[in-house]
């Protein structure tokens, strides 16, 4: 009995510590996200954590550097391999680390690649090694490494040492101090080189390990121990810090701190989570496990830009939205059911979940979500809560077992018949005497009298009815899949029921709803809001709403005090914001896919908590801080890689700036890129898109997409740069961030080819040209020979012309000659006959004389001399002669002058010659014989020289011919 007993009140004990440590925690809890080493690929421990301008997070992992930047987790390991206990930022963006034996900085190369310096090589000759460098500080623009053993100092050339008394145990800066700690001699301050201890040692508890040190301003040092617990240092007195109720940290170890803000403190621990305070002892939040942390030992913590906290765990790595506007509530712990309705009342806060009604009382905060303590189920509310109704100033619970009145913190049943969605007031007046109850099984009227609500009666329509609304005696309904109802109230027993579907200007049957949105009922369906429309009888696409939703798909709509319009479109929250000239749309991505389906609630109580129903609990939103909590939208190109014949990263992603553009040359083979791309806005990274264009590629910019990367294959030469832009939910856009590459055309087309083809098209051309000289020397030698020949072949024809003309010439001159000559051996004949006639007429005068005396013999004797005058012959032949010249072209002449010795005699025979007259014709025109004609031939052959071969016609003939062509 006594051990159960102890057991009973050890188990008390614990579930009193847990309800301790639950009920100081606000029941708004920021939106926690586990990174698992499956997610980051690296080893188990994280001990230091920072933030570089561009925003990307550094973690000490077990096996190295541990990048992250919202969407791409790098390792980058040490050279050794060892494990990286330590990191701080340092100046230029060099990223500082510690590991076993090893120290030195990372720093991104022209390419955007980290890559390690090692400063091993500058320790002083007489140390050789170290163990693990266990914190790295920044001050006085010198960076100083711990190990046990030293504490080292490099200056940006040098490296100096710095030994303890016994074992350095903490380096820290704070207040403009750069603090350690000994094992022995306590903590001491370095300055002017030298490290010197300080007066507070001796107030300081024995054994006391320093975890850190917060400055909280006003010369107060918060020191957190290992296992002391807190102190404040001020004054030069210190002081066990004073929690205003039970000290949390008496049994827990302080593995790390952070300053928050200027009255918050994060405190990390071993095996206790992390836990939230402020600089006055109010322990605030305690997160652990239980509220979403992979394990309960932190080791480090870091706040990052937007003042969010990271956690380093002993296993993995988490992340905790801090300064979100999003809360989550988590009504019950151990049933976390799905939230279905939410209300502030009477100074009290009620939630209905789907299976309890949870109440809690409310204070002065302005985000609820703040509140601190418990909820406590209402009792008797057990089941479904439907939904929460304030009606005549009473709060009335619609539940699964049936319709109820919250009052002094209880259920008070009106009616257990069925279940019931919702409660209408019957008139326009309030306090409505009517009350419209919308259940299960169809409508209910409640009276209301007295401050009391009792069941009235039933009316005839028995559909469910989740979704009501009364206007002039009429009642609206919305079936979930048979369409809209409209129901006279004016005889309840007996109502006229009409029935609106598709065929009456509804797009659909299904998944029809009712609202009342800025005093008009409308009805949300699948293709965006409808109105009813008394004229024709039906529905048709609202006027006013249709610019704004268009053809959404909607489910749920919640109009606020400020007049916004609260929406769910297919499980996505969002809110038509009209606090400006024009109406806005906002998304929350945060929630997308977190929503309650099917029973969706929405509850803006304000602009500063407005209540969603969710899968698991309810989600706060401070929707003034919401739109308020801008950070700068950025976007980091995080991998620019190249793929082909061989593939390689062209950029690691990593840039002292923004972007630090290198243009890279690749070659054609090189001709696919793939870019990733990310937005360092952690809190938000939900809410983040990405739109993104390659010039002298794409013809626009790409649609907005959650997708950070993009691939481009088979790209052509030429240069190219990728743009990449982000937004906002709430539109805010980014810098626009560049990349430019060159894609090289294959050897056959790059510069030096062509180069070389210009080289080789001028020694072509050259060579060309000298070809083409001496083809055109050679063909002009040729046309100058051919033309030579043309003109002697010209001249050939010419002259053959010309002797052809000659020749014709000739033959008429010799047909004129043989004419002339035909003429003149006629004339000779006649001349012979002439003198043959005269000799015999001479002759027979002369007989005739001789023979006869009658005639008168001086009269002959004058006819014989007449005859017988030479000199009238002789005229004749020089008129013979003088005309043969005139033929021969002054033959007889000719031969006079080649031949002067000739006779009168052997001209005539020459002549006669000439004209080729037979030896015959010669002899009658000479008047001798044959015989005495070829002894004339001879004699003038041999006075002429001329060869016996030689015929005398033909010499004569081509003596002529010289005469009339002296070249030929």
């Amino acid at each position: 009995m006594g051990t159960c007993f102890k057991k009973k009140w050890l188990l008390f004990f614990i579930l009193l510590k847990f309800s301790f440590a639950y009920s100081q925690n606000p029941i708004g809890l920021p939106n926690i996200i586990s990174y698992y080493r499956s997610d980051y690929n690296g080893g188990l421990q994280n001990r230091g954590i920072v933030q570089d301008k561009n925003g990307i997070i550094y973690f000490a992992n077990s096996e190295g550097l541990l990048s992250f930047d919202g969407t791409y987790w790098k390792l980058n390991p040490l050279p050794n391999k060892t494990i990286i206990r330590s990191i701080a930022l340092g100046e230029n963006g060099k990223i500082y680390a510690g590991g076993q034996n090893e120290m030195g900085y990372f720093l991104p190369d022209k390419d955007g690649n980290l890559a390690f310096t090692s400063l091993k090589d500058l320790l002083p000759e007489k140390i050789t090694s170290f163990k693990d460098i266990w914190d790295i500080v920044s001050f006085d623009d010198k960076m100083f490494f711990r190990s046990q053993n030293n504490i080292f100092q490099f200056d940006g050339k040098s490296v100096t040492a710095y030994q303890p008394v016994s074992q350095w145990q903490f380096l820290g800066a704070c207040n403009n101090q750069l603090i350690a700690q000994d094992a022995k001699r306590g903590l001491f301050q370095f300055s002017n080189g030298e490290w010197a201890p300080l007066t507070i040692n001796k107030s300081l508890p024995q054994d006391l390990a320093v975890t850190g040190l917060l400055y909280l301003g006003k010369d107060s040092t918060l020191i957190t121990t290992l296992k002391k617990g807190l102190f404040l240092l001020a004054h030069e007195t210190v002081s066990r810090f004073k929690f205003k109720d039970t000290n949390p940290f008496l049994d827990q170890q302080i593995m790390c701190a952070r300053m928050i803000d200027d009255g918050h403190i994060a405190i990390g621990t071993h095996m206790g989570g992390l836990y939230i305070i402020d600089k006055h002892g109010r322990v605030l939040q305690n997160f652990t496990r239980k509220e979403g942390l992979q394990n309960n030992t932190v080791l480090s913590l870091f706040l990052d830009k937007d003042r969010n906290l990271w956690m380093g765990l002993d296993d993995g790595i988490d992340f905790n939205s801090y300064n979100s506007a999003i809360k989550h509530i988590y009504p019950e712990k151990l049933n976390e059911g799905a939230g279905y309705s939410s209300i502030v009342f009477d100074h009290t806060l009620y939630v209905g979940t789907s299976n309890w009604l949870y109440q809690l009382p409310v204070d002065g905060n302005t985000d609820l979500s703040n509140i601190n303590g418990a909820f406590k189920t209402v009792p008797g509310t057990k089941a479904s809560a439907w939904g929460l109704f304030k009606v005549n100033d009473n709060l009335l619970l619609a539940h699964h077992e049936g319709a109820f009145q919250i009052k002094n913190k209880k259920a008070y049943p009106i009616s257990t018949r069925f279940g019931y969605w919702n409660f209408t007031p019957y008139d326009k007046v309030l306090p409505s005497s009517t009350i419209v109850a919308g259940g299960y099984n169809g409508l209910d009227l409640i009276r209301y009298n007295n401050n009391a609500f009792t069941q009235d009666r039933l009316i005839n329509f028995n559909e469910s009815s989740r979704f009501v609304i009364v206007q002039n005696h009429t009642a609206w309904v919305a079936h979930t899949y048979k369409g809209i109802y409209k129901i006279d109230l004016s005889l309840p027993n007996q109502p006229n029921t009409k029935l609106y579907s598709h065929k009456n200007g509804l797009p659909s049957d299904l998944r029809n709803r009712l609202f009342h949105i800025r005093n008009r009922m409308v009805v949300a369906t699948e293709k965006g809001i409808y109105e009813y429309n008394a004229r024709t009888d039906s529905f048709d696409p609202s006027a006013y709403f249709e610019p704004i939703f268009k053809n959404k798909t909607l489910c749920y709509l919640k109009e606020d005090t400020g007049g916004n319009i609260w929406f769910i479109e297919e499980k996505k929250l969002g809110v038509v914001d009209f606090s400006g000239h024009t109406p806005r749309l906002i998304y929350f991505p945060e929630l997308n896919g977190k929503l309650v389906s099917d029973f969706e609630n929405i509850y803006p109580l304000n602009d500063e908590n407005i209540f969603v129903g969710a899968e698991k609990g309810f989600y706060h939103i401070n929707y003034k801080k919401y739109k308020s909590n801008k950070s700068q939208v950025r976007v980091l190109l995080r991998q620019v890689k190249a793929s082909g014949d061989i593939d390689s990263v062209l950029n690691g992603g990593y840039h002292i700036t923004t972007f630090n553009n290198q243009v890279k040359k690749l070659r054609i083979k090189q001709n696919t890129l793939h870019f990733e791309y990310s937005s360092p806005s952690f809190q938000k990274q939900s809410n983040i898109e990405y739109s993104c264009l390659l010039k002298n590629f794409d013809h626009e910019w790409s649609a907005w997409s959650r997708r950070t990367e993009r691939d481009y294959t088979n790209l052509t030469e030429g240069t190219y740069t990728f743009q990449i832009k982000a937004r906002s939910n709430l539109g805010d856009e980014s810098e626009l961030t560049s990349y430019t590459f060159i894609i090289l055309p294959p050897w056959y087309r790059s510069t030096w080819a062509y180069g070389t083809y210009g080289i080789l098209f001028i020694v072509f051309n050259y060579l060309f040209y000298k070809w083409l000289k001496r083809k055109f020397v050679r063909q002009k030698q040729k046309y100058e020979e051919e033309q030579k020949r043309l003109k002697y072949l010209h001249q050939l024809e010419m002259e053959k012309s010309e002797k052809e003309i000659i020749a014709l010439k000739n033959e008429k001159l010799e047909s004129e000659i043989l004419g002339k000559n035909s003429e003149l051996a006629s004339v000779a004949m006649h001349l012979l006959q002439k003198s043959e006639l005269l000799g015999k007429i001479r002759e027979e005068l002369v007989h005739l004389r001789k023979s006869s005396d009658d005639m008168p013999s001086e009269e002959l004797k004058k006819m014989i001399r007449i005859l017988n005058q030479e000199s009238k012959m002789d005229k004749e032949w020089d008129q013979f002669a003088e005309y043969f010249d005139n033929t021969h072209s002054d033959f007889l002449k000719a031969v006079k002058e080649a031949h002067p010795a000739l006779s009168a005699h052997e001209l005539k025979l020459c002549a006669y010659l000439r004209m080729n007259l037979s030896s015959k014709e010669i002899a009658q025109l000479m008047n001798i014989s044959v015989r005495g004609v070829e002894i004339s031939r001879y004699r003038l052959r041999k006075k002429l020289q001329v060869p016996t071969e030689i015929n005398l016609g033909n010499y004569f003939s081509e003596m002529s011919s010289l005469k009339k062509d002296p070249v030929g």
